[in-house]
């Protein structure tokens, strides 16, 4: 049985996460979040140590970590983004290996000194990339190394709905979240890019705090992207049916639908990582490099190669 440690406990995220602690047979020691809404703990581990102080918290670990039987074997990150970088520096200064949620950190240089911690550490560093494990995506990867040599042409549409408070909390902050194609479009844009090779040009067509939309080259693929948390967006058929989130990928005109089941992967990631084979840094630099590219461009003004949903 491992020993988990787990920041973000009152965030979005963090049930996941809890959840996938406990169904992989392993125990949450201490968590931490400055907010005090952590019932969740008591569907999980109610013995669990919580602190809502993170000097108090990283105290709390620094006492764990002197003695062999009560270290701590994983910190796990749901934290805001923007703090990632510091609470991974924690975790492996301390001898814990790090799961994060991504993006592991908003600045791609970050990467290189995380990788020299790792080094002198012994530790790793693990991120959540869970869509690489849902079933669709799975099938769809292996139907791909049988494809033609042609780049496929590829639609990419993510509408997930937000409420007026996603823009007064940290994640309406850009320096604090990476902006909409970090926030909720990085695991998309990693997905795209495993499934197609590396970025090989990139342009942005629409940029606001509620919506963006561009285009990729990839080494196999040209891609039209669309992201939104705009309701307004979302398809009638999905209305009817009451649903918030819309996933979608069009590959050379073959629609691959995978909105059902992309909440129940964490367990499965897991699973990996505590069997050896999870996903570290390597396997996020191009996704963070995309989405950090995305961040900063000029917004261009090509009419030729955009995402349907930019003709409305």
């Amino acid at each position: 049985m491992k020993r988990f440690a787990l920041t973000g406990t009152a965030g979005y995220i963090a049930p996941r996460h809890l959840k996938a602690i406990k169904e992989t047979g392993n125990l949450l020691v201490a968590s931490f979040d400055p907010h005090d809404s952590v019932g969740v703990l008591d569907q999980f581990f109610p013995h669990a140590d919580y602190f809502n102080e993170y000097e108090r918290f990283e105290r709390h670990l620094v006492k764990l970590s002197q003695h062999n039987d009560s270290k701590i074997d994983y910190l796990s990150i749901c934290s805001p983004n923007y703090l990632h970088d510091s609470q991974i520096r924690l975790g492996l200064n301390l001898g814990m290996n790090v799961i994060c949620e991504k993006p592991i950190v908003l600045y791609p240089q970050n990467l290189n000194s995380l990788e020299e911690l790792e080094r002198k550490s012994g530790k790793k560093i693990y991120t959540v990339m869970q869509l690489r494990y849902h079933p669709s995506i799975i099938k769809l990867k292996e139907e791909l190394k049988t494809s033609s040599n042609e780049k496929h042409k590829v639609e990419l549409t993510y509408i997930t709905s937000r409420g007026n408070w996603y823009h007064y909390s940290w994640k309406g902050e850009d320096e604090k979240s990476g902006g909409i194609a970090t926030n909720i479009g990085i695991h998309l844009f990693d997905l795209l890019i495993w499934l197609f090779g590396d970025v090989q040009k990139s342009e942005v067509n629409l940029s606001n705090n509620q919506k963006m939309s561009g285009a990729f080259e990839l080494k196999d693929a040209n891609v039209k992207w669309f992201l939104s948390i705009d309701e307004n967006d979302l398809p009638l058929e999905i209305r009817s049916r009451k649903k918030t989130t819309y996933r979608s990928i069009k590959i050379d005109s073959t629609e691959i639908e995978f909105s059902d089941g992309f909440t129940e992967l964490h367990t499965k990631v897991y699973q990996e990582i505590l069997n050896g084979n999870g996903l570290g840094i390597s396997d996020a630099r191009p996704s963070i490099e995309a989405v950090y590219n995305i961040r900063f461009a000029k917004i261009s003004t090509k009419k030729d190669f955009i995402h349907p949903y930019l003709q409305k």
